[in-house]
């Protein structure tokens, strides 16, 4: 292992080549661009900017409507007209949501007159400083006060008109609004264009839902539910809705109970809330204030937003918008985002959303790219520390199932036995889904808030699906089909009300309600005699990815807090029912940026790149004429040649150091802490820079980035994996950043080498530290390099791993390729490597094979059957050395002579020998090199 003599002189720090220069010039040049783009871009950013003109101030008023069923009373609604520098600009009217007033809309109402729109924004009567009683959206009521509110803006100069008492318009609100923008658009046609957000269709069926159909539930759309009659009534939400209604004013004739609403939506109020059902009245109400009574006329472009975490309005009530508007003819697009009623308002990116829409079908302000007719919708990731939810913004061409395309789904099978479930007498105690609008505390709260969706024994019955083998989005509303049967002698109902719901469940057994949704079911009729009744369940509608390895889980139970429940004690059997699967909405969707990029930024990155570009092109101009590579040790895999790393002020990491390694070799790299072994691998891999000397791999001068390089495989340090993929997507994903083909990995026969075939698919934050320690090793040996360079390669590793390595390694030099290994594990070295090389405070102390640096002078010892003529024996050979015995040992100093010749003597004696060998062990040798054993 002497250092060959290199052919190029060495290189030290004031020396340079008229080459060098040339290339330090050509480095220089990017540099200096760099600098003046800097300088260009930074005085751009610090000119003065001219002072932008200023809107108008909003000016307020008090508008004076008629109403009722016969138009005959008068109410006052509070109104505020924003509008911009440029007028008569297209209009806005924004609602604001339940239980608000118009100073909730402020906010948004600025962006939109940042944008070139005049915004008029107003308190629903009963709301705010308006005046009358809340009707609940009612078209006498509510309706017709918007439909004046647009008689007014026709007559404000602000206002850009289409014709007379015309405004060119556009509706839109949330929540209550959004219904109100709805049931406008479909009353009014001077409505232009109309935005809903997270509102509902039908809100007999948003507050007495049930998700149950003894028919089978079809529909091509990914979110469709089952709007059957005689829901269940959901009394946390509504008891919220109504206590939002305010404190009463005072009205003849309106009992106090009754707060601010109109006799009639107060009595439907007071029906549903003490008995849990709804009369026919009651359900005509509702539907009266419902968009789904109105959709049928809206033909006017239509952007739905609807939040994903919404249990008071659910994805189902958008899809239902969504059919009827494009049936009758109405340009529609959806957006699902990643929010609610329970979850974070939409925010400025969905605001801007709305507001784009607006600018396209109203024109009149700055235009915009066409929105198009697409769908979007959000994947939420897990909420982070400081409260953020990192979104992926995904994006289909249309709506699903609207027009010729239908929603793929998938079936997973599920798995459970039958099960008797009971309803307590008075329904009390109840199963806990989630607080009504309780959403993002409870993911703030992390497993404290998940802990919450709990289920009681004995009134659940649980249907689960094997663990998924590759990731699955659910994009829409799962189904499935049950059968429910009445316990013969036991108490029994001619109905039956279940609530059914989807968990995430994880390897570890933590689960997770998703959506903090339930569906409720109400199925009438169940015979008494105990055959069953088969019925399809339409599950709560949400977007949430299923992780590798994750399963389903369907809980069927008979409790729940946030609805009524029936006060008769009852006992069923619920089993699974057609197919015994579970159908997942999947919408085949692309990722999508969720929002624009500046062009002034977007110019600056791109010059930024291009320069990048170009001194990586100059970079590689200039190694490849200084590789400058040496035909004579093109097939030596490692030449290091007076290898020398100092820093200013202190003694040198790595001095003058010179030795090479061959083909077919296992070098360990031996010495104590701070002799740099350490230093030294990351110079011969390109991350250090040597003061003086040189390193070449097979013949090729090594520099930063030098393509010899992919001829190396190494391991210098602990690599970090990322834990939530496995083992093999994180070889894959490492290979592909090289950026050659999958192929030439040989990940089969890595995982192999490394012993890791069986774990290769399970996430890295469940491997052990030694698992963890041979994925190191699997990824050092991707593409099998024809060098490996490995620091401590056994750390983490048990016994049986460490022989494991020691064969793999063994293995590996034998094909041709060369090892080099850096280890404190002398044992280890002794029984794995061919050679040795010993440094001490930076310099190389000794270098041979292991055999000739463990028989300093000479001395061999035998183990042999009878030590004493064994002695006799040697002491016979001419020149020899000392001979002593030690137990069933001789030790003997050879003096030059061949451990073969003593061997021949004993032999010749009568005596048996049972091994020979150095008389030291490598640990022996090394103390004594590097001045230990005087210590």
């Amino acid at each position: 292992m002497k250092p060959v003599p290199l052919r190029s002189p060495t290189v030290n720090a004031v020396s340079a080549s008229p080459r060098r220069r040339t290339g330090l010039y050509l480095l220089a040049l990017p540099c200096v661009l760099l600098v003046v783009l800097g300088a260009f871009l930074w005085s751009g950013q610090v000119q003065p900017l001219q002072p932008a003109a200023q809107p108008p101030a909003p000016r307020e008023a008090m508008v004076d409507v008629l109403d009722g069923p016969g138009g005959t009373e008068r109410v006052q609604i509070d109104v505020t007209l924003h509008s911009p520098v440029d007028t008569p600009a297209p209009a806005i009217l924004l609602a604001h949501g339940f239980g608000g007033s118009k100073a909730d809309t402020a906010e948004q109402a600025r962006e939109l007159v940042r944008r070139g729109f005049t915004v008029l924004t107003y308190s629903a009567r009963g709301f705010g400083r308006s005046t009358g009683q809340i009707a609940l959206n009612s078209p006498d009521y509510e309706v017709a006060d918007a439909r004046q509110l647009l008689d007014w803006m026709a007559r404000q100069p602000e206002v850009l008109r289409d014709g007379d008492a015309d405004p060119r318009v556009g509706v839109t609100g949330a929540s209550y609004g959004g219904a109100l923008a709805l049931m406008l658009a479909g009353t009014d046609p001077r409505v232009d264009a109309v935005s809903p957000v997270m509102t509902y269709n039908d809100l007999g069926q948003a507050l007495l839902p049930n998700n149950a159909s003894q028919v089978r539930i079809g529909g091509a759309t990914p979110a469709g539910g089952s709007f059957n009659p005689e829901g269940v009534f959901k009394q946390a939400w509504t008891g919220l809705l109504f206590s939002a209604g305010g404190a009463p004013r005072p009205t003849a004739g309106t009992p106090l109970t009754c707060g601010n609403f109109i006799p009639a939506v107060c009595a439907a109020y007071s029906e549903v809330a003490q008995y849990g059902r709804a009369s026919q009245q009651t359900l005509d109400l509702l539907a009266k204030s419902s968009p789904k009574t109105y959709n049928s006329r809206v033909t006017q472009p239509t952007l739905l937003v609807q939040g994903e975490r919404d249990t008071l309005f659910g994805l189902d009530q958008s899809d239902a918008n969504a059919r009827q508007i494009s049936a009758a003819g109405g340009e529609v697009k959806t957006i699902w985002f990643a929010g609610g009623h329970d979850g974070n308002p939409p925010g400025p990116e969905v605001r801007g959303r709305v507001a784009d829409w607006f600018a396209f079908h109203l024109g009149g302000v700055p235009p915009v790219p066409d929105p198009g007719t697409g769908f979007q919708f959000d994947i939420a990731g897990r909420p982070q520390r400081d409260g953020d939810i990192p979104v992926r913004t995904m994006t289909a061409p249309s709506y699903p199932g609207l027009r010729d395309s239908r929603t793929p789904r998938y079936s997973l099978p599920l798995d459970g036995p039958v099960t008797p479930v009971i309803n307590p007498p008075g329904g009390s105690p109840a199963a806990t889904s989630a607080l009504p609008g309780a959403g993002q505390v409870l993911d703030a709260a992390g497993s404290l808030g998940q802990s919450l969706a709990r289920d009681l024994p004995g009134q659940v019955a649980v249907f689960r699906t094997q663990p998924l083998e590759e990731q699955t989005l659910i994009s829409g509303t799962p189904r499935t089909r049950l059968a429910i049967a009445a316990v013969p002698g036991q108490p029994q109902p001619a109905d039956a009300v279940l609530f059914a719901k989807l968990y995430d469940v994880g390897p570890d057994g933590q689960r997770q309600l998703l959506g903090n949704a339930v569906s409720p079911l109400h199925i009438s009729n169940v015979p008494a005699d105990g055959s069953p009744v088969e019925f399809d369940v339409a599950l709560p509608g949400v977007v949430h990815p299923i992780e590798t390895g994750h399963r389903i889980e369907l809980a069927v139970a008979t409790t729940d807090q946030a609805y009524a429940l029936p006060r008769e004690p009852s006992a069923h059997l619920v089993a699974l029912a057609g197919d015994r699967a579970v159908s997942i909405p999947s919408v085949r969707a692309a990722s999508s940026s969720a929002g624009s990029v500046p062009v002034g930024p977007l110019v600056g990155l791109g010059l930024v790149f291009v320069l990048a570009l170009l001194l990586w092109v100059i970079s590689a101009i200039r190694r490849k004429f200084n590789d400058d590579p040496d035909p004579r040790l093109a097939e030596t895999p490692l030449v290091i040649s007076g290898l020398t790393k100092s820093y200013p002020g202190k003694k040198a990491a790595v001095d003058d150091l010179s030795f090479q390694v061959e083909r077919g070799q296992i070098v360990g790299l031996l010495g104590p802490n701070g002799a740099g072994k350490t230093t030294t691998l990351r110079m011969l891999l390109g991350l250090l820079r040597p003061s003086r000397g040189e390193v070449r791999i097979f013949g090729h001068r090594l520099q930063a980035g030098a393509p010899v390089l992919s001829r190396v495989g190494a391991l210098v340090e602990s690599p970090g994996f990322l834990p939530h993929l496995s083992g093999l997507d994180n070889l894959r994903h490492y290979w592909a950043a090289t950026g050659r083909p999958m192929l030439r990995a040989h990940l089969d026969e890595v995982l192999q080498i490394s012993g890791l075939e069986s774990s290769a698919k399970r996430k890295v934050r469940t491997y052990s530290q030694g698992m963890k320690q041979r994925l190191a090793i699997a990824q050092a040996m991707l593409g099998l390099p024809e060098l490996l360079v490995l620091d401590e390669p056994t750390n983490g590793l048990d016994p049986p791993q460490i022989h494991q390595m020691r064969e793999i390694l063994r293995r590996y030099a034998a094909t041709g390729r060369a090892v080099l290994v850096s280890s404190h594990l002398l044992a280890e070295v002794e029984q794995t490597c061919t050679h040795v090389i010993v440094m001490q405070n930076g310099s190389l102390v000794a270098e041979g094979s292991v055999a000739d640096i463990t028989a300093v002078n000479g001395e061999a010892t035998f183990r042999v059957d009878d030590p004493e003529e064994a002695a006799e024996a040697l002491r016979t050979i001419e020149g020899l050395g000392l001979v002593e015995i030690e137990d069933d040992l001789v030790h003997a100093d050879l003096a030059g002579h061949k451990a073969a010749v003593a061997v021949n003597v004993l032999v010749a004696s009568g005596v048996s020998v049972h091994q020979v060998g150095p008389r030291r062990r490598l640990e022996d040798a090394f103390l004594q090199l590097v001045g230990e054993e005087q210590r």
